[in-house]
């Protein structure tokens, strides 16, 4: 068992202490990127953290939604939280990509707010057939790690399934209507040809889709919305990422 590891005072360069959710999620981030806490590792439960932080448990639980949040972690109902693989950098972009990154980043933001409702819904309406249409969807997806130029149908596939089973038609209407620019890989390619980054892109967009999945199976709205709204965010993050490099010239 780990021994007690209060969390001690730190400044903010302005001789101002940080918050201790901050100092928590700095340091659990430290670990994570020292390799103590590996891809895949589950991490402590919140009691074993509030003991070696000395910290409440309200603390531990803002650490962990931020680390959440930034696509270092995962959590799975009644499992814990766990370590994901680090998202695969995008390849410097040319200054002629921004046109096209700038209106893909505008189409995802909407794609948050309209797939994160419809995948509540899904939760709320699906069928047991719905469900097995969704599995063998994701099913498929797998078997193109090797061949990533072939996964984008599977994609699109499952972000309309989802939509379909959501019981309101006018969802994979408005989705089927954004086709063929569903999905930003089909506009921009983020990784110029590097099979193994599109791969390590595709096993972490996989692992989100489980994810999805699962809260809709579990029939839990407030779940699935949220590992949509997650899911897409990552989505928003590398195309902001790569537009922004892509502004300053590389």
């Amino acid at each position: 068992m780990e021994s007690p590891n209060p969390v001690t005072p730190g400044t903010t360069g302005e001789g101002g202490r940080l918050p201790l959710t901050i100092r928590v999620s700095r340091d659990l981030q430290a670990r994570i990127n020292h390799g103590e806490l590996r891809p895949g590792d589950r991490l402590p439960t919140e009691r074993e953290l509030m003991a070696r932080y000395g910290v409440s448990r309200t603390v531990v639980r803002e650490a962990i939604s931020s680390l959440r949040a930034s696509g270092q972690i995962e959590t799975q109902q009644g499992r814990g939280a766990f370590v994901l693989a680090p998202v695969p950098v995008p390849q410097r972009l040319d200054a002629a990509d921004i046109g096209p990154l700038e209106d893909v980043l505008k189409l995802v933001e909407i794609r948050i707010a309209l797939e994160s409702e419809a995948a509540a819904l899904a939760a709320q309406h699906r069928s047991p057939a719905q469900l097995t249409e969704l599995d063998a969807i994701s099913h498929a997806f797998a078997q193109t790690l090797e061949e990533p130029d072939d996964s984008a149908t599977h994609d699109q596939d499952f972000h309309l399934c989802v939509a379909r089973m959501s019981g309101n038609s006018y969802f994979a209407d408005l989705l089927s209507g954004l086709s063929p620019s569903l999905l930003p890989r089909t506009r921009v390619d983020l990784y110029r040809g590097d099979q193994r980054a599109k791969a390590d892109y595709l096993r972490r967009l996989l692992m989100e889709h489980a994810q999805i999945r699962d809260a809709i199976a579990r029939s839990n709205a407030d779940e699935a919305r949220a590992a949509m709204r997650l899911h897409l965010s990552h989505s928003r993050e590398r195309l902001r990422l790569a537009l922004e490099t892509a502004r300053q010239g590389g």
